[in-house]
C-alpha cells in the first residue's frame, strides 16, 4: 500500500516524464503496485481489503449443512479443500460462523428461541411439577440420604399426582413424569418445571434438549416456572406441607410400595379438598390421551452380585451364572421395555429376564435365551444433541451440482481440481 505522500510524489514524478519503473525503484516499490495507484485502480492510504476465497465454496456449504445440519466441520473442509479451496481449517471455520452457514437443529436447543426463554405455545392446561426431598428413607429404598418425591398439579383443578422415585437424573425424571401423568389421567398442552439440572442445562440455562424431546413426545411444550421466588402452585405448596405430617408416617421398615399407596391416597384426598378445587373437573383442564408406552429413556444401575447369584433391583432380584458372585454388573433397562438386561462392564449381556413389578419382592429365576453378540455402542437417551446423523451423509444432487459447477469455475480460473 501507498501512502499519500508516496503516492503524491510518484504523481510529480510521473508528470515530470519519469517511468513506471524508475519511480518505483526510488520509491522501493513494487511497479505493479505503483501503476494500479497511478492509475486510479486504488487509493493512496486506503488498504486493498483481501479476498474471500470462501465466498466461491458458500453455496455448496450451505447445500451440504441443509442436508445435513450436524455435518462435521473437517468433513466439509475436506471436500471442499478438494474442490480447490485455499484456506486453511481455522479460516474456513471462521467464515462459516461470520457468514452462518450452519442451520439450527431445533433437537439440540430444545423448545426455546435464541435468549433461552421458552416458545410460546396454545394455550391449553397446564401441569407443573416439583421435586419434593424427604430426608432420611429407609435404607432398603436405596435412594440415599433423601426420597425424592415428583409432584405434577393441574393449575386449574388443583388434582395431584405423587411418585416416589430414586433419584432425580434423567431417565428417573422421564419414569416419574409418566408415572405422575397416568395418574392425573392425561398429558397437558404445558409442562412447567422448576429449574434443576436434568430439566435446564447449567451451561446455557436452556431447557435440556432430552427433555425437549420427551415432551415432544407427550405432544407438549416446556415453560420456565412464571415468578421469581421458584414457587410451583398452591397445590403443590399445599402438598409439600402435607407431605411432612405424611412423611412422619412411613416407618424405617416401610416397603416402598406401601409408601407410594399412602402417597397415591393423600393426592386422591387433597383433589376433593376445598370448593375451589371440587369445582375443577379433568375436562376443564384440556388434558390430551398419553402415549401407549413411555418415552424409551434408558436407565442403568451399577450392582454387585449376591453369594446367591442374584442381583437387586426395584425391589427384586434377578439371577445370573452362580460363578458371578461378588462382580460388578450393570442393569439396563428401556423404560419401554417389559424386560431387562444385565450386562458385564464391557457391555456384554449375560442375561435378560421379563420385568417383575417394581418392589414385588420377587426373585426372577427363568432368563430368555440370548443371541451372543458384539455389544452395539449404547448412547444415554437424552445426553447432548440428537443422533439423527451419527455418521455424515453423502452429497445430495444439489450438492453434487454446486460442486460441478466449483470445478468448471476452478478451469476457468486456472485451477487445478482433483
Amino acid at each position: 500500500m501507498l501512502t499519500r505522500e508516496e503516492y503524491l510524489e510518484a504523481h510529480t514524478l510521473r508528470c515530470l516524464g519519469w517511468s513506471i519503473a524508475a519511480i518505483s525503484r526510488r520509491l522501493g516499490r513494487d511497479r505493479k503496485t505503483v501503476r494500479s495507484y497511478l492509475g486510479g485502480e486504488r487509493i493512496a492510504g486506503v488498504r486493498r481489503p483481501p479476498q474471500d476465497e470462501f465466498l466461491r465454496f458458500l453455496p455448496y456449504c450451505r447445500q451440504r449443512l441443509a442436508d445435513d445440519a450436524h455435518l462435521r466441520a473437517t468433513v466439509l473442509f475436506d471436500e471442499i479443500v478438494e474442490l480447490g479451496y485455499p484456506g486453511a481449517y481455522s479460516t474456513f471455520t471462521r467464515a462459516l460462523r461470520r457468514h452462518q452457514v450452519r442451520p439450527s437443529c431445533t433437537d439440540c436447543q430444545g423448545d426455546t428461541d435464541g435468549d433461552g426463554t421458552a416458545v410460546p405455545h396454545p394455550a391449553g392446561g397446564e401441569v407443573r411439577f416439583a421435586w419434593l426431598r424427604l430426608p432420611d428413607p429407609p435404607a432398603r429404598w436405596g435412594c440415599g440420604g433423601d426420597a425424592h418425591v415428583l409432584v405434577g398439579s393441574l393449575t386449574r383443578s388443583g388434582r395431584c399426582g405423587a411418585v416416589l422415585a430414586e433419584n432425580e437424573e434423567f431417565p428417573q425424571l422421564v419414569e416419574a413424569v409418566d408415572l405422575v401423568l397416568r395418574r392425573l389421567g392425561g398429558t397437558a398442552n404445558v409442562w412447567r418445571f422448576d429449574r434443576t439440572p436434568a430439566v435446564c442445562s447449567p451451561a446455557t440455562g436452556r431447557v435440556a434438549p432430552a427433555l425437549a424431546r420427551v415432551a415432544r413426545y407427550y405432544k407438549a411444550g416446556i415453560r420456565w416456572p412464571s415468578c421469581q421466588c421458584g414457587r410451583s402452585g398452591t397445590a403443590v405448596d399445599d402438598l409439600r406441607i402435607s407431605a411432612q405430617h405424611w412423611w412422619r408416617t412411613v416407618g424405617r421398615d416401610t416397603r416402598l410400595q406401601v409408601a407410594q399407596g399412602s402417597l397415591d391416597r393423600l393426592t386422591q384426598g387433597m383433589a376433593v379438598r376445598g370448593p375451589e378445587r371440587s369445582a375443577g373437573s379433568v375436562a376443564g383442564e384440556g388434558l390430551f390421551e398419553l402415549p401407549a408406552t413411555p418415552f424409551p429413556a434408558r436407565v442403568r444401575a451399577v450392582r454387585s452380585v449376591t453369594s446367591q447369584g442374584l442381583v437387586s433391583f426395584r425391589g427384586n432380584e434377578y439371577a445370573v451364572a452362580p460363578d458371578l458372585a461378588g462382580a460388578a454388573v450393570e442393569v439396563r433397562w428401556r423404560l419401554d421395555e417389559p424386560y431387562l438386561s444385565i450386562v458385564t462392564p464391557r457391555g456384554a449381556v449375560i442375561a435378560r429376564h421379563e420385568l417383575a413389578p417394581h418392589w414385588a419382592g420377587r426373585k426372577v429365576i427363568g432368563c430368555q435365551p440370548i443371541v451372543l453378540e458384539h455389544p452395539a455402542r449404547d448412547q444415554r437417551a437424552g445426553a447432548g444433541c440428537c443422533t439423527a446423523h451419527a455418521w455424515p451423509s453423502p452429497p445430495s444432487a444439489a450438492a453434487l451440482a454446486e460442486a460441478d459447477a466449483l470445478r468448471g469455475a476452478g478451469a476457468v480460473h486456472g485451477a487445478q481440481p482433483s
